[in-house]
């Protein structure tokens, strides 16, 4: 029986879903045409291997960027990556959908992001007060996928590793750490990404299967 939640961030509990068609649209401004499905894929595996910084800016961006655009089989000319990057800055997070179930949740809930302080503001603007611990890398002063992440914040909650569900979306920095603890973990799979993977959700309200 689980006894304690903790959550990923960014595309578990919040995306930017205007992200994608932006870029598309950018694209198609510079006579590129790209389907949003290849864009997507192309983005998730990049993420899954690139380094996020706890505070990204546009040094990183440009390279990501780009990095996505040879993905895409696209020659990163510079007004390219410029546009992209000035198009997609800034564009507002919001929440999913299906993380109206974290208020049906009766057990305490806390948050593993690599992220920056302000993430504790950020979550509070869409959630409210329902997160128990926020452990974030920046403070803890290590990141995902390293297990000393997960040991920290295990030590700072009352319960064993074997007592706690963690829900994430990448395989690298979230499942194989946190299973390595012995963490039950989730992976949340809403674009079907991961279709040979066992332990995985399409949506956040299938976590009360697992408690």
């Amino acid at each position: 029986m689980k006894k304690y939640i903790f959550f990923d961030v960014s595309a578990t509990l919040l995306g930017k879903p205007t992200l994608f068609t932006t870029i598309q649209h950018t694209l198609e401004d510079h006579g590129i045409s790209v389907s949003l499905e290849d864009i997507k894929q192309k983005h998730k595996l990049l993420s899954e291997v690139i380094h996020f910084p706890d505070r990204t800016d546009h040094i990183f961006y440009k390279k990501f960027n780009s990095d996505l655009l040879y993905l895409l089989g696209i020659v990163p000319h510079k007004p390219l990556v410029d546009d992209i990057f000035k198009n997609c800055t800034y564009l507002p997070w919001e929440k999913f959908e299906d993380t109206d179930v974290l208020n049906e949740l009766e057990i305490p809930l806390g948050i593993i992001s690599n992220f920056n302080t302000t993430l504790k503001d950020k979550l509070n603007t869409f959630f409210g007060d329902i997160f128990k611990d926020v452990f974030v890398s920046e403070e803890l002063g290590v990141a995902k996928p390293d297990v000393e992440f997960y040991k920290r914040a295990l030590e700072k909650i009352p319960f064993k590793a074997e007592e706690v569900l963690y829900i994430g979306d990448s395989i690298k920095l979230d499942m194989e750490p946190a299973l390595t603890l012995g963490i039950e973990t989730l992976i949340i799979d809403r674009d079907d990404f991961y279709p040979n993977l066992e332990k995985r959700i399409s949506s956040l309200r299938e976590i009360k299967n697992y408690i």
